[in-house]
């Protein structure tokens, strides 16, 4: 007979993997890309007579490389109307909107259709889960991200120099942590956004890409996956019990300044008291409870599990 904490393991291993499935099959099918009803192909010459500017932005992009010189796919080789849409009736009549497709906030397609252009080529990979996700059901298009007609950043043609400047036109609080005393090291250069999140969207919160908030920390802080012979519970819970990953004005990334983040749990009636100390007691001095216990995250010393060495 199986115990019912093995049980409960069970049911949850089994939802993790199933739940992923069943958000693909029961997600709303997406929205097929715009037409222009009566209106026919004419190339990319055509395009360049009056857009030349324009045109010669899009040739020193990554995706006017491709589309312009070394097409792969018959959509490819349609050039400017692969995402713009046959051009004849814009050729007619270039002051109707409807007569060609737009991706500026006086286009009359949707948001959802501009997407559902980009996603003829990229609906697969890190777009898996973009229906249903976050940014997805917030209205954002492509092109708050993206820029496709001219080459601003180096990678991934961002609308700003930086990915991290991309992120910050939504995310200001992000933008004002990551300026604090104790941070993660993206203003130098070292991570970005994407090292921990998935912006095209995930399957796990907080578009994480690893399946939890641990294991995401653990992909670069693996000395304290463990395992550990004594483990500290809230440790093994949730890094964000103790630390604020974006930026902190306590050291390292801790949301409170120590001994305090530790009397949140540990109350009085337990080994020691909480009441305020001197500034030059060993329970405020220098490192304050790492004084005394420095294996905070976990410890294999057979001491126990009071973490002092």
């Amino acid at each position: 007979m199986v115990p019912r904490k093995g049980l409960f393991w069970l049911f949850l291993s089994l939802g993790l993997l199933v739940l992923p499935a069943l958000v693909m099959f029961t997600s709303v099918q997406a929205e097929p890309p715009p037409t222009i009803p009566g209106a026919t192909y004419l190339g990319s010459a055509v395009c360049k007579a009056c857009h030349q500017v324009q045109h010669a932005d899009f040739s020193g992009t990554r995706m006017g490389k491709l589309f312009l010189k070394n097409a792969r796919t018959s959509l490819e080789k349609r050039g400017c109307e692969a995402c713009h849409g046959p051009s004849s009736k814009h050729l007619q009549n270039f002051t109707d909107p409807a007569n060609n497709i737009r991706f500026t906030k006086t286009s009359v397609q949707t948001v959802a259709q501009q997407n559902a252009v980009c996603l003829q080529c990229h609906e697969r990979g890190l777009r898996l889960y973009w229906k249903g996700g976050p940014h997805e059901s917030r209205g954002l298009a492509c092109t708050n991200c993206h820029r496709v007609m001219k080459k601003i950043s180096d990678r991934y043609q961002f609308v700003k120099r930086t990915e991290m400047e991309t992120c910050f036109q939504c995310h200001l609080l992000r933008r004002a942590q990551l300026l604090r005393s104790s941070h993660m090291p993206y203003r130098e250069g070292k991570i970005t956004c994407s090292d921990c999140h998935n912006p095209h969207g995930t399957a796990t919160p907080k578009q994480l890409k690893a399946n939890s908030v641990n294991e995401t920390c653990y992909l670069c802080h693996a000395e304290r996956r463990g395992p550990f012979l004594w483990e500290h519970p809230p440790v093994r819970e949730s890094c964000l019990n103790c630390h604020e990953p974006h930026g902190s004005v306590n050291a390292p990334l801790l949301k409170l300044r120590m001994p305090r983040l530790c009397q949140q749990c540990h109350t009085p009636g337990t080994q020691h008291s909480t009441q305020p100390n001197q500034p030059r007691t060993r329970f405020v001095f220098n490192r304050a409870c790492l004084n005394c216990h420095p294996q905070i995250h976990g410890s294999n010393h057979p001491s126990g599990v009071n973490f002092q060495r």
